[in-house]
């Protein structure tokens, strides 16, 4: 149900007010991928409530959070169970240092973890972010094969178009352009392996092939046999290349090879798990069975900044010995396995697992895709769709069906207009992502598909 404002009681700013905050904005913050000679075209808005998929500014204007709030939110905002989570953990302790201690926590949520994930995957470490979750997977891949006596194994492999993370390590990972290029010279060297091809939309695969892709990888693994330390993919879909997809079992073929190799696979679930494609894990319901599993974004609902790399019994065993042969895994974060965030994450795991064994996210599913389809399919405006779970992606283009040239910004200009008729969404170069929390309703999915279409109509170019 779309909320009427009345109901909310958004406290309200007066102009004098607000537009004082604006000005310190300006002055003094910093945002994330954010053009700062573009500031006053995509002024910040600055939010004051959420209430399920909705944003409230502090003018009281409403937003359907089209983007879950860059791909984290699972339950909505404001949700009671989570919010009773918080506060309930608030009254014992707020955080205490896990090096050395323990907290209730943190020690359920690694059970639940274990449980929930594919058999193996007994450990969880903690850190803050997708980027450190795969950065913690590097590490301790490579110290592993080093403290097994094979530091020859020192070979990572990744797949083109990835992308996984901002910190030094994960942007060795990443596919070349502006995110890492001006970093490059400073980047470890990765063997990179072609994509397959796939394209679903409305639950039909339309088209898909892997064959040029798993050959790829089979000629990388002998040339480097005996040297590849891990692999590192993004199963099923990868969002920051515009939600590109690979075919129904690919992932387990690619553990298939890595077996064969000797080499880990890291599988970044970051952007795909907990509800995103449907089930909780991409690698649960594929069979895939990884030696590290990188989780952020959805893990908390969306509600505060917590990670976690599982891994195996093996990979932890062979850290252990003697303080003086320094196997110790020396990494750590200040906030690492912080008391909320884990208090929240659990909680927010049991409601996902009502969730999807009641059918009601198979159900979103459905009538996302359906609602995508319906509204997208053939438009002149829009070159392809690919949807998969509640993930989609419009490739936008020219009536004449050319390209847009590079400089183009058509994708951001018809998120402006998405944002005037109360629908926020970020682009991805002239591609337009639909990723909304995993609990939008009927009639929201309606709503953020017809005024997306309506911006992209009321866009010129």
């Amino acid at each position: 149900m779309i909320l009427p404002l009345t109901e909310l009681q958004i406290p309200l700013a007066n102009s004098a007010e607000s537009a004082e905050r604006d000005a310190w904005d300006r002055e003094h913050a910093w945002h994330p991928f954010a053009q700062t000679l573009e500031r006053e075209v995509l002024r910040p808005l600055s939010i004051a409530r959420g209430k399920g998929c909705w944003l409230f500014d502090r003018e009281g204007n409403r937003y359907l959070d089209g983007n879950a709030s860059t791909w984290t939110n699972v339950h909505g905002h404001s949700e009671p169970a989570l919010n009773e989570a918080i506060v309930e953990q608030l009254d014992r302790v707020a955080h205490s240092t896990y090096l050395g201690l323990a907290h209730d926590p943190a020690t359920l949520l690694s059970k639940r973890l274990a449980e929930s994930s594919p058999s193996g995957l007994e450990k969880a470490f903690y850190s803050d972010n997708g980027s450190t979750s795969v950065e913690v997977a590097l590490k301790q891949s490579l110290r592993h094969w080093q403290l097994m006596g094979q530091s020859e194994r020192s070979v990572i492999v990744v797949m083109e178009g990835g992308y996984h993370g901002d910190t030094f390590g994960t942007m060795a990972l990443g596919a070349d352009g502006p995110f890492t290029e001006p970093w490059r010279r400073w980047s470890f060297p990765v063997r990179r392996f072609k994509a397959p091809v796939c394209l679903e939309c409305g639950g039909e695969v339309l088209h898909a092939t892997d064959a040029e892709s798993l050959d790829s990888l089979t000629r990388i693994l002998q040339e480097e046999k005996g040297r590849v330390a891990a692999l590192v993919l993004e199963p099923s879909v990868q969002g920051a290349a515009g939600m590109m997809q690979q075919p129904p079992g690919f992932a387990g073929k690619v553990e298939a090879l890595c077996r064969e190799a000797g080499a880990h696979l890291i599988l970044d679930e970051v952007f795909v798990a907990f509800g995103r494609i449907g089930s909780t894990y991409v690698c649960a319901s594929e069979g895939v069975q990884p030696d590290f599993l990188c989780l952020a974004k959805g893990l908390t609902g969306g509600y505060l900044p917590l990670a976690a790399t599982l891994t195996t019994n093996e990979v932890f065993d062979s850290f252990t010995g003697p303080f003086h042969e320094h196997k110790t895994f020396y990494h750590g974060h200040t906030y690492t396995a912080n008391p909320l965030g884990a208090a929240v994450a659990l909680r927010s795991c049991e409601l996902l697992e009502d969730r999807i064994s009641s059918g009601a996210v198979a159900k979103t599913v459905e009538v996302f895709g359906r609602v995508v389809s319906e509204t997208f399919l053939d438009h002149p405006r829009i070159r392809r769709i690919r949807q998969r779970g509640l993930t989609a992606c419009l490739d936008l283009c020219p009536e004449s069906g050319a390209s847009f040239p590079h400089e183009s910004r058509f994708a951001r200009d018809a998120c402006l207009e998405a944002r005037e008729r109360g629908l926020l969404l970020r682009p991805l170069g002239n591609s337009l992502p639909l990723v909304p929390p995993i609990v939008i309703s009927d009639e929201e999915i309606s709503f953020l598909c017809s005024t997306a279409l309506e911006a992209i109509e009321a866009t010129s170019y």
